[in-house]
């Protein structure tokens, strides 16, 4: 029996190649530091050839996706201004290139594959941490935490809560059953253990919060389209009316107590204020993307002593808007911020305004997520991240017209097929 070459690029019908090829993506996501180069030209070659099928197809209108470019171009011109051009050069390549990736991977994967691909990536990245992981000692704040094969029990938090909502997205959002639901139990209290483990407070609270997030969005998605978008306005002026009350009556102490932080986010905020100083010297432009930390300077080395970070690498400032700032100025900040928040209000705008929409009621979710870690990690900034791809997957999603359900024009739709047949 003869496949057609095209059907690996129709979304829907490439289930089996999609959720392969983003499961290794995550692995190579996670590990590609201790995979090496060898794991990036297999997550190149799961999505760049698909241009060789139909490159129409697979890269649609790049017009389109000039704003989605616009950070990525910031940090390749970077390098004319960059104390380590070098540096520069090579990172900005890589994060455009791996934008190209993620936007070839929204083209030909619907809702259900990527979201089953990330569940099946997520257990595979979970597997290995648990086989080949082990726990270590902050000095900063006293505990031992399980940081599986990552340098980081906040890497490890990022796929815990990524498991926990695709888990939960597959069968409350897209319904699904039999044994992806049995694949997404298994999943979600793997991930739920990891996420106990590790200790990360910012992965279990930003979790929380989406999850509870999605469910009530779920009772508002009940009304009509009209009454939706009041109701959402009404919760929202609620919700942060209410966040604002409770940081001004010590709630935030009192959660981040919960889990045994201290209001300096065990350092984050000392870091933010070094982060800000430097951001200072260079506020337009930044120092060049990737340049900060880089091994000889006197800033980084200062701060790695203090921070005891005796492989001086893989540090950050914790805040990616800071760091955006740091190495990009205001400009790359505002690019990058300009990805994020039309992805989020995006998706959100088609979920309150669409009979259904399951793929931006699963997008929504996870751009939220990435918003909120926003204040917290860098996951959206540097190139083979998981949540960098993510965010181009789901920004991306924005450039490809919805389809008008039957339910909600059925005369037009039932003259349509009159005329086609």
């Amino acid at each position: 029996m003869k496949v057609a070459a095209s059907t690996v690029i129709r979304p829907g019908g490439n289930f089996a190649y999609g959720v392969v090829a983003t499961a290794l993506s995550f692995m190579v996501f996670a590990y590609s530091a201790r995979f090496g180069q060898a794991s990036i030209i297999v997550y190149y070659a799961l999505w760049m050839p698909l241009v060789l099928v139909d490159y129409r197809v697979v890269l649609g209108s790049y017009r389109k996706y000039l704003w989605l470019f616009a950070f990525g171009i910031v940090a390749c011109l970077s390098t004319f201004w960059s104390a380590v051009p070098s540096v520069t050069a090579r990172a900005a390549i890589q994060y455009m290139t791996h934008i190209v990736c993620a936007l070839i991977a929204m083209r030909v994967l619907d809702i259900r594959t990527i979201t089953l691909g990330a569940v099946a990536g997520v257990g595979l990245v979970l597997l290995y941490s648990m086989a080949f992981g082990r726990y270590e000692y902050d000095i900063l704040d006293g505990t031992f935490s399980f940081v599986g094969a990552f340098d980081s029990k906040n890497q490890l938090g990022l796929y815990a809560s990524l498991g926990i909502y695709f888990s939960f997205a597959a069968v409350f959002v897209l319904g699904e059953r039999r044994i992806w639901v049995v694949g997404a139990g298994i999943v979600g209290l793997l991930s739920a253990y990891c996420l106990f483990a590790a200790q990360s407070a910012t992965s279990v609270i930003t979790t929380a919060a989406v999850v509870a997030l999605i469910i009530s969005m779920r009772v508002i998605l009940f009304l009509s389209p009209k009454n939706r978008k009041l109701l959402f306005t009404a919760a929202a002026v609620f919700f942060t009316v209410f966040a604002v009350a409770g940081v001004y009556l010590g709630a935030t102490d009192l959660v981040l107590g919960a889990f045994g932080k201290d209001s300096t986010l065990t350092g984050r905020t000392y870091l933010w204020q070094q982060g800000i100083a430097a951001a200072v010297l260079h506020p337009i432009f930044g120092i060049g993307y990737q340049a900060y930390w880089v091994q000889g300077f006197s800033e980084p080395e200062r701060l790695w002593e203090e921070f005891f970070i005796t492989a001086r690498g893989g540090f950050h400032f914790h805040n990616t808007f800071i760091e955006t700032t740091v190495e990009t100025g205001l400009v790359g900040v505002i690019l990058l911020c300009m990805v994020l928040l039309v992805s989020l209000f995006g998706h959100l705008k088609r979920l309150l305004g669409d009979l259904r929409n399951n793929e931006s009621y699963v997008l929504f979710g996870v751009a939220v997520l990435l918003l909120i870690r926003a204040f917290v990690e860098i996951d959206i900034l540097n190139p083979y991240q998981v949540g960098s791809f993510l965010l181009y997957f789901i920004a991306g999603k924005l450039t490809i017209a919805q389809r008008v359900p039957k339910a909600v024009l059925p005369i037009y739709y039932d003259q349509m097929e009159f005329a086609r047949s």
